[in-house]
C-alpha cells in the first residue's frame, strides 16, 4: 500500500506539472496579430547594402537608420521587387511569389518567450535543394553587438561570401561577429524538428542555449509555427525593453539563401515594439 501511495504521489506531481506547463501556453486568441511582409531577397548581402553605387540606403544605414524605417510604409512594403527578380539581382530566377505576408503574434511571461508565424507559404521557388522539408521556418535574435543587428536584423549575418551565394564556398554559412545571433527554427521533414542554434564566426544548428522548442502543422494552405524559447539563455531577452529579430521562411523545398526574409524588427516585452508581446 505505501509504494503504491508513493507512485500516485509522484503521478499525481508529474501530472500537476504537466498541467501547469499547459496552462502557461499563450492563449493565441486573446493575443494581439502583427502582419510583417516577407520577401524574396535574391543576392543582396550586407555588403551590398551597405554600397552606395549599388544601393540608395546605404547613406542612411551609415547615418543610424534601419531598413524597416525606408521600407516599411504603413504596415507595407516599399521594395523595387522587379530589380530584386531581375538577373542582376537573382542569377538563378526568382519565385514567382516575390512576397508575401507572415502574421506574427508573441507573448511572454517570467521565464519564457512565445511567437507564433501563421502563413500562406507559396510554391513556384527556383530552388527546391531541401528535399527533406518542404518548409523551414526561422526567428532570429541578434544581440548588441552585431554590427547593423539593430538596423539590418538577421540580415547582418548575410555575406556575399557565404554559400549559395554566386561565386562563393560551398562551406562557408552565415556568420556575425562581433556578436550572436540566437537562431531558432522549425522543420517540417520527418514529423518536424525544432531547431536552437546560432550564429557567431559562422552557423551552427545545435548547441544553442535559449532551450528553444517548436511545434508546427498545415491546415488546408496555411501553415503554424509556434516557438518557445527561455528569456534568459543565448542572446539574453528582458522585459522592458524591444527586442530586435528577423524571420525567414524557406518554402516549396527551398535550400540556402532561397527564402524569403523580413526587415529587421523588433517585439516588445512590455514595451512598444512592432510586434506587441502580451504579458502572461
Amino acid at each position: 500500500m505505501k509504494r503504491n501511495s508513493i507512485a500516485l504521489a509522484v503521478a499525481g506531481a508529474v501530472f500537476a506539472l504537466g498541467a501547469g506547463s499547459a496552462l502557461a501556453a499563450p492563449d493565441w486568441s486573446k493575443v494581439p496579430k502583427k502582419d510583417l511582409h516577407v520577401f524574396h531577397a535574391g543576392v543582396t548581402p550586407i555588403e551590398w547594402l551597405q554600397g552606395k553605387g549599388e544601393h540608395s540606403g546605404a547613406a542612411g544605414l551609415k547615418k543610424g537608420e534601419t531598413c524597416a524605417g525606408c521600407h516599411i510604409e504603413d504596415g507595407k512594403l516599399s521594395l523595387d521587387l522587379k530589380r530584386l527578380a531581375s538577373k542582376e539581382l537573382e542569377p538563378k530566377g526568382a519565385p514567382k511569389t516575390m512576397t508575401f505576408p507572415v502574421t506574427v503574434q508573441a507573448a511572454y511571461d517570467a521565464n519564457n518567450l512565445y511567437v507564433r508565424l501563421t502563413f500562406k507559404a507559396p510554391a513556384g521557388g527556383a530552388d527546391h535543394s531541401d528535399k527533406d522539408n518542404e518548409l523551414k521556418a526561422t526567428v532570429m535574435f541578434p544581440n548588441d553587438k552585431v554590427p547593423l543587428g539593430d538596423q539590418a536584423g538577421c540580415w547582418a549575418a548575410c555575406h556575399k561570401d557565404a554559400r549559395t551565394m554566386p561565386g562563393a564556398s560551398e562551406s562557408k554559412t552565415k556568420y556575425a561577429t562581433p556578436g550572436a545571433m540566437d537562431l531558432m527554427q522549425w522543420k517540417s521533414g520527418g514529423g518536424g524538428k525544432a531547431v536552437d542554434g546560432t550564429v557567431t564566426d559562422k552557423r551552427a544548428m545545435d548547441g544553442g542555449k535559449a532551450g528553444v522548442t517548436a511545434e508546427g502543422a498545415k491546415s488546408g494552405d496555411i501553415w503554424t509555427v509556434t516557438f518557445t524559447r527561455k528569456l534568459a539563455g543565448g542572446v539574453n531577452l528582458v522585459a522592458g525593453k524591444a527586442v530586435p529579430f528577423g524571420v525567414a521562411v524557406h518554402a516549396d523545398n527551398a535550400g540556402g539563401r532561397f527564402h524569403h526574409v523580413s526587415f529587421g524588427q523588433t517585439i516588445g516585452l512590455g514595451v512598444d515594439g512592432d510586434v506587441k508581446a502580451a504579458k502572461q
